[in-house]
């Protein structure tokens, strides 16, 4: 059975997708069978799921295995309007049958598999579910992607609360791509001081991938 890893974050646009990629690529040179599912995307176009298609052609490329895997399956629910499923699904519901029969067709092929939330972490899917109970659902564990610019403090520590509240394990990942100049000054201070453990990226991809593979 594939180790699952669920990459989530405190807000959409934070850096999920570029997160997923980087541990795919790192993981697989690491000579592990790496797969990629992104349960839910929002905002879709016709011309297709961005994210998810960025996912599938890096997993075809990197797990020969998966090729015969559709795009439908990495992507089972799709919702046009950009915002939340819970909002964007309409009057209708979410497929969970669905992407639970992807999952089962996704796992087999992969050594770990890394699956990809939408938006934030209290996300609302439906009038059940938040992206933060994905992880028990799925049985993986977490990875948090937080910012790095002013104010990213309070996100990181809201969803961390959202999370260990409901007993899942993670582990803290701060993209930075935002007001690097300060960050060192006024964001991580912070967490250094508070002992927060944390990796940042992109320089700490190699031993974040690596931690997540030796994961039970």
């Amino acid at each position: 059975m594939a180790k699952k890893i669920f990459v989530t974050a405190t807000n959409t646009g934070i850096g999920k997708t570029y997160t997923t990629l980087r541990l795919m690529e790192r993981t697989a040179a690491a000579g592990l069978r790496v797969g990629a599912f992104k349960p839910i995307e929002t905002g879709v176009s016709d011309n297709g799921p961005e994210d998810g298609m960025r996912l599938h052609e890096s997993m075809k490329r990197l797990n020969p295995s998966t090729s015969d895997l559709t795009l439908e399956q990495i992507v089972p629910v799709r919702l046009e309007l950009p915002a939340a499923p819970y909002v964007a699904k309409g009057e209708g519901g979410v497929d969970w049958p669905n992407i639970f029969r992807s999952l089962e067709r996704i796992e087999p092929l992969c050594d770990i598999l890394f699956i990809e939330g939408a938006g934030g972490v209290m996300v609302p899917i439906d009038e059940k579910y938040f992206m933060a109970d994905l992880p028990k659902l799925f049985g993986a564990h977490t990875v948090l992607v937080s910012g790095s610019r002013l104010g990213s403090i309070n996100d990181t520590l809201l969803s961390s609360e959202a999370l260990s509240r409901r007993g899942v394990r993670f582990e803290l990942a701060i993209n930075l791509f935002e007001d690097m100049d300060s960050f060192e000054v006024v964001t991580l201070p912070y967490y250094e001081k508070a002992g927060i453990e944390h990796y940042l990226l992109p320089r700490d991809l190699e031993p974040l991938a690596e931690s997540l593979s030796k994961r039970p």
